[in-house]
């Protein structure tokens, strides 16, 4: 969990100022009315929802847009499509393994756009099995440094989430990156809430147990394809086990600039 994480944080980051921001909004927006059609349309008692509303507003969201989806979820309001999440395996070159998650009513469609994807940027399908044994399923919660409210060091954000659950907590360099098993995830994040400490994001994710190092050309084939998928309306998530490490990082942010 380090460079790729960085830079994947950084992208989320950028995101909500880049020229994709309608289309994250939409796919924030799925997100509020999956969780409200599968948990109900109170945040209270649905951890889910609370998140997701938590995410979408962290990303600058309009309330009225959540408070429709909220609505159409929880069947308070018409118009709710039957969205189904659907895994899909697949590789991008230098054997780096993808787990893509997609939030989609049309099967047909989510499974042609990740087709053409992967080939169009040097990837391709892997058979159902062959990677998600690479990924397990756990609670991210990712902190910014400057809003740690004094909790400036790793073992004092330890401190704070150990008992709730945390795993582990990591450097990603601005922010801290608190991991547990995802069922704990909810319980780690309200000790990071309860402490006083503000997030920007909490959420269950798939996490690489095997990492592939990559050169700059290599972070930089991963990433045209991950930026590929993820252009699909239907793709919500994205998960590489490609480790970009961090003199690499500078590289590529030294590019973009």
């Amino acid at each position: 969990m380090s460079g790729h994480s960085k830079w994947a944080t950084t992208k989320h980051q950028k995101a909500a100022k880049d020229a994709k921001r309608g289309k994250l909004f939409a796919k924030l927006i799925k997100n509020i009315e999956v969780a409200a059609r599968q948990g109900g349309g109170d945040p209270t008692g649905n951890p889910t929802l609370y998140d997701a509303i938590q995410k979408a507003k962290k990303t600058s969201v309009p309330n009225d847009n959540i408070d429709r989806a909220v609505k159409r979820g929880s069947g308070a309001e018409a118009g709710a499509a039957d969205y189904q999440t659907i895994m899909y395996e697949g590789y991008a070159p230098n054997g780096v393994a993808l787990l893509i998650e997609c939030l989609s009513d049309n099967r047909n469609r989510a499974a042609a756009e990740v087709r053409t994807a992967l080939t169009r940027n040097g990837g391709q399908l892997a058979d159902p099995g062959s990677v998600s044994y690479v990924f397990n399923r756990k609670g991210v919660v990712i902190v910014p440094k400057e809003q740690a409210n004094g909790h400036a060091t790793e073992d004092s954000i330890l401190e704070v989430v150990l008992e709730a659950g945390a795993e582990e907590v990591n450097d990603n360099g601005d922010t801290w990156e608190v991991v547990s098993e995802a069922s704990d995830f909810v319980s780690v994040r309200q000790a990071i809430q309860d402490a006083g400490i503000d997030y920007d994001s909490a959420e269950a994710s798939f996490v690489p147990n095997l990492q592939v190092p990559l050169d700059l050309d290599g972070a930089k084939k991963m990433i045209r394809v991950i930026e590929a998928l993820e252009d699909s309306d239907d793709v919500q998530n994205v998960y590489a086990n490609g480790d970009i490490p961090d003199d690499v990082l500078a590289e590529l942010d030294d590019d973009e600039e």
